[in-house]
């Protein structure tokens, strides 16, 4: 039986490796737990590979498991999977969560946060939000792919969660609402990755398309409408204006769905655009270009 895990990470793809490098890096005892089987014999054989701008390409140990039974007892987990691998996550995490643990969901897509909380709790979930990206160059070899921030939704047991994530180098910030946080990277995620993935080309590529440009203009106002409809206030006075700023400022990254396409793996369309015309419906918002993107990135999945 392997020691308790210091830091329980929920996954094995990108944003996983590059927290549990960073986290190993900082002398933290990490222990992946997921179900990509070639992911987890790399993690096993060589560790996890950081590629850096400088060429070095570190490794750090992690311990890697699918076992849940093997992390009894786990204090803090980072939930990192994407989003229709929750539910597994959650049941996984039932199991070894300490009863006075916390669980931190930092994925894409909206309602994470409830299928982790109908598992364990709610008061063993807390929200989050991360701006942080980073390619999947090969199993357990993670590229960074832009320094972001940690907004936390605030909660009782976060103290020695954040104090950790500090240490390893990440800038965490509080909130007392993480929802309007979600919403905005929403917007964001609805109007660049299912372009980047139906079209095959890097965030930046989408900004000298002038029908790219419409059609992520009409994405994020149809998403920005549905969260007025819910009572959202979103965070930035022009969200069409950010999303243009982060598709220049992640101009060379490949999107995490047009990976997940590249891989011929599962997207997580259905929790983003498809989560916004589920809501646009309640609300009675029309969505048809959120729409249209969804069927048309789930009939690509389709093809495969």
């Amino acid at each position: 039986m392997p020691p308790e895990p210091e830091v329980l990470i929920a996954g094995t793809g990108a944003l996983a490796c590059l927290f549990a490098a960073r986290l190993a890096a900082a002398g933290r005892q990490v222990t992946m737990l997921g179900h990509w089987r070639t992911g987890l014999r790399a993690l096993r054989r060589q560790g996890v590979r950081l590629a850096l701008p400088d060429g070095s390409q570190p490794a750090y140990q992690v311990h890697a498991t699918s076992d849940p039974r093997r992390c009894a007892g786990a204090r803090f987990a980072l939930v990192l999977v994407k989003a229709w691998q929750t539910p597994r996550a959650a049941s996984d995490l039932s199991h070894c969560l300490a009863p006075a643990g916390l669980a931190l969901t930092l994925q894409n897509g909206l309602g994470n946060d409830e299928i982790l909380s109908q598992a364990l709790g709610v008061e063993r979930v807390a929200l989050g939000v991360t701006t942080s990206g980073a390619t999947l160059l090969g199993p357990g070899r993670v590229r960074p792919a832009g320094e972001g921030t940690l907004t936390i939704q605030d909660h009782p047991r976060l103290k020695a969660v954040a104090e950790i994530l500090e240490q390893a180098g990440f800038v965490v910030e509080y909130v007392q609402d993480a929802q309007a946080l979600l919403w905005s990277k929403l917007v964001i995620n609805a109007a660049i990755n299912p372009l980047t993935a139906l079209l095959g080309v890097p965030n930046g590529a989408l900004l000298q398309r002038p029908s790219a440009q419409r059609l992520m203009a009409a994405a994020a106002a149809e998403a920005v409408a549905v969260a007025a409809a819910l009572g959202v206030a979103l965070p930035h006075p022009d969200p069409l204006e950010t999303v243009r700023a982060v598709a220049q400022r992640t101009a060379e990254n490949r999107s995490s769905m047009l990976q997940d396409v590249q891989r011929r793996a599962p997207t997580e369309i259905d929790a983003i655009n498809g989560a916004i015309v589920r809501l646009g419906e309640q609300a009675e918002t029309p969505t048809p270009v959120n729409r249209a993107l969804w069927l048309l990135v789930r009939a690509l999945r389709e093809g495969f």
